[in-house]
C-alpha cells in the first residue's frame, strides 16, 4: 500500500492560515501580512517542489533499470528460444547415433556369425583330415597319374589354398571393420551426449537468470507505480500551492486597491497599478497557444505512456508538436501564476483567467519562458517558447485547461 506524502509543517501553517479567515476577512489584512504568507508559501512550495523532483528522478531511474531488466529478460528468453532448439537438435543427433549404434552392433553381430561360420568351415576340414590322415600337398601332387592330372591337382590345392586364406582374412576384416566402427559410434554417442549435458546446463542456469530478471522487474514496476503514486500526491498539492498561491495574490491585490482607495480619498496619490483588476473569464473559446497550427500528438485521456510504454496512462492535456522555439501565446487574458520548473512538465507556465480557469503551458525550453509569476498577460501575448524539458520525448507544447484545478479536455475551449 502506497504511503501518502505528508505535508509539510510549512505546508500546513499556510493552509492553517488562509482557512482560518474568510474572504472579506483576508481583503482586510494588510499587503505585509499577505506578503508574509506569500514568502511561507514560497518556502514551502520549493521544498514541495524538490520532492517531486527528486521523486520525478527516482521515476524516470527505476523506468530506465526496468526497460533494461526487460530487455535483458527478453534477450534471456531468446537465449532460452535458441538453446531449445540446440537440444532438440542434440536429442534428434542421439537418436540417430543411437539408431546408427544398434545398427552397427546388429552388423557387428552378422559378422561375428560369418566368422563363426567360417571358422565351423575351417575346423570341419580339419576335422576330415584327421580321421582321412594327414596327406600333404606334395603328396597329392605326387600321386599324380600324369601331366594332365597333375596340373589338374595343383589347381584344386591352389584354389583351397586361396578359399583358406580368404576365409581368414574376412574373418580379420569384419572383426577389425565392425568392431572399430562401433567404437566410433559409442564415442561419438558419449561426445553428443556430453554436449546434451552440457547446453542442458546452460538451459537451466539461463532459466535460473529468467526467474531471477522477473522478481527484479515486478519489484521495478511495484516500486515504479508506487513513485507514480506519490508523484500523483505531490503534483496534486503543488497544484493546491498554485491555488492558495493565486488566492493570495489577489487577496494583496485587494489589500492594495483598498489602500489605493483610501489614499485617494485622503487626497493622496493612487501609486502604481496592481492586478486589483484582475482578468475573471466569461466563457467563450480561448486562443490557439501557439504562434502557428501545429498538429495534436496526443490527445486528451487514456493512452499508451510515451516515456515507459505502459497502457492506461492518463494524459490531462493534448500535444502540439512544434519545433524548439516556437512562440508560445497566452489562451486568453489572466495573471501568470506559475513560470518555473514544474514537476513532470518542466518549465511550466500556468495562468490563471479568474472563475477558477487555468491554462498550462509545458515542457518549454530552458530560458524560454518570458514572464513572471503575478505579470498580467493579455490574450495572443507571448508567455514563453517550445521545447522538451520534463518528461518528454521532444519537442511539443503541452496544452493543458483546469476548472477548479482538476484537468479537463481542452479541445471544446480552443478554437
Amino acid at each position: 500500500m502506497v504511503k501518502k506524502i505528508a505535508v509539510p509543517l510549512a505546508v500546513s501553517a499556510v493552509l492553517a492560515s488562509a482557512l482560518a479567515f474568510p474572504a472579506a476577512g483576508l481583503a482586510g489584512q494588510t499587503a505585509d501580512s499577505i506578503n508574509q504568507q506569500l514568502n511561507d508559501l514560497k518556502k514551502a512550495k520549493s521544498a514541495a517542489q524538490k520532492k517531486a523532483t527528486d521523486t520525478q528522478n527516482q521515476l524516470a531511474q527505476v523506468q530506465k533499470d526496468k526497460a533494461q531488466s526487460s530487455k535483458d529478460l527478453n534477450s534471456i528468453y531468446s537465449q532460452i528460444d535458441e538453446i531449445g532448439k540446440k537440444l532438440t537438435d542434440l536429442n534428434n543427433q542421439i537418436d540417430k547415433t543411437t539408431g546408427d549404434l544398434e545398427t552397427n552392433a546388429k552388423q557387428l553381430d552378422d559378422a561375428q556369425n560369418r566368422v563363426a561360420a567360417r571358422d565351423q568351415m575351417l575346423k570341419s576340414r580339419l576335422r576330415l583330415m584327421y580321421m582321412n590322415g594327414f596327406v600333404s600337398y606334395a603328396e597329392v601332387l605326387m600321386s599324380a597319374t600324369n601331366f594332365g592330372d597333375f596340373l589338374d591337382r595343383f589347381d584344386a590345392l591352389k584354389s583351397i589354398l586361396n578359399q583358406d586364406k580368404e576365409i581368414l582374412e574376412s574373418n580379420k576384416r569384419d572383426r577389425d571393420v565392425i568392431a572399430d566402427k562401433k567404437t566410433k559410434v559409442e564415442q561419438q554417442l558419449a561426445q553428443v551426449k556430453q554436449l546434451y549435458d552440457q547446453t542442458n546446463d546452460v538451459k537451466e542456469s539461463l532459466q535460473a537468470k529468467e526467474r531471477e530478471k522477473e522478481v527484479v522487474v515486478a519489484s521495478l514496476s511495484k516500486k515504479e507505480k508506487e513513485l507514480e503514486d506519490i508523484s500523483q500526491d505531490q503534483q496534486d498539492e503543488l497544484v493546491k500551492f498554485a491555488a492558495q498561491e493565486s488566492a493570495l495574490l489577489k487577496q494583496k491585490a485587494a489589500a492594495e486597491a483598498a489602500a489605493a482607495a483610501a489614499a485617494k480619498k485622503k487626497g493622496q496619490s493612487g501609486g502604481k497599478s496592481t492586478i486589483a483588476d484582475a482578468f475573471t473569464y466569461s466563457g467563450g473559446k480561448f486562443g490557439y497557444p501557439l504562434a502557428k497550427q501545429a498538429p495534436m500528438t496526443s490527445d486528451f485521456g487514456v493512452r499508451v505512456d510515451p516515456i515507459n510504454g505502459k497502457e492506461g496512462a492518463f494524459h490531462t492535456g493534448i500535444d502540439l508538436g512544434a519545433p524548439q522555439g516556437t512562440d508560445i501565446l497566452a489562451a486568453e487574458n489572466g495573471v501568470v501564476i506559475v513560470a518555473s520548473w514544474w514537476s513532470g512538465y518542466g518549465n511550466c507556465v500556468i495562468i490563471d483567467h479568474g472563475g477558477g480557469v487555468w491554462t498550462l503551458y509545458g515542457h518549454i525550453r530552458d530560458g524560454g519562458i518570458v514572464v513572471e509569476k503575478g505579470d498580467k498577460v493579455k490574450r495572443g501575448q507571448k508567455i514563453a517558447e517550445v521545447g522538451h524539458t520534463g518528461r518528454a520525448t521532444g519537442n511539443h507544447l503541452h496544452f493543458e485547461v483546469r476548472i477548479n484545478e482538476k484537468p479537463v479536455d481542452p479541445k471544446p475551449y480552443l478554437r
